[in-house]
């Protein structure tokens, strides 16, 4: 199924909406310092995923609480993942066929590297085939959970773009990105192309 721009609506002020962007936080659930939350307060057209634990992740019920999220949505949204969540949206993908207009994903982290927590082993098997939507991977250059170089076997994998920014370590909270304006630059270009190429 592929998104269309003519399904947007209006605001009530008469402004054309954009897609709906769905917020996917890794382990731990992005906290209130984390630029997804900041998204998330500021911007009404995004919204976050929720599922029971963040900090013992099953996937199964990650995967469940994304098909709520996404059931809730009256478009097929952007998905803006971070860390785990990346590798939550390669396995969902390959079992499900929900139409999403496309990815971003932030800081993919390595289930081979040294820094992969345990508790996540359930998402470790992560599917490799090309993601059935438009996608983007973003990167650091110090990323202690996974490579640039890692980045680039997904990127080739799951036929994405891939963005290597400088060394902004996890790109989480503790790289003290405030707003990050960048990745909303880089979200706004993206969602951009994804309604001109829908048109």
């Amino acid at each position: 199924m592929r998104f269309r721009p003519a399904d947007t609506h209006a605001h009530g002020n008469g402004t054309a909406m954009t897609l709906p962007v769905l917020l996917l936080p890794g382990i731990g659930g992005s906290g209130p310092d984390h630029w997804q939350s900041h998204w998330e307060r500021t911007d009404p057209d995004m919204t976050r995923f929720a599922p029971s634990d963040w900090d013992r992740p099953e996937l199964a019920d990650w995967c469940e609480a994304l098909d709520r999220a996404v059931g809730t949505l009256d478009r097929p949204p952007i998905l803006v993942a971070h860390s785990l969540a990346c590798l939550l949206v390669a396995h969902w993908a390959a079992a499900r066929e929900t139409p999403v207009a496309g990815a971003m994903l932030v800081a993919v982290p390595d289930p081979c590297g040294q820094a992969f927590p345990d508790e996540a082993r359930t998402f470790a098997q992560v599917p490799e085939q090309p993601l059935p939507f438009p996608s983007l991977i973003v990167a650091s250059a110090n990323d202690p959970y996974g490579t640039v170089d890692y980045s680039k076997r997904r990127a080739r994998q799951w036929g994405s773009r891939l963005i290597a920014l400088g060394p902004l370590g996890h790109i989480n909270a503790g790289s003290n990105l405030g707003d990050w304006p960048e990745g909303r630059d880089i979200l706004t270009s993206f969602r951009a192309e994804i309604e001109r190429e829908g048109a």
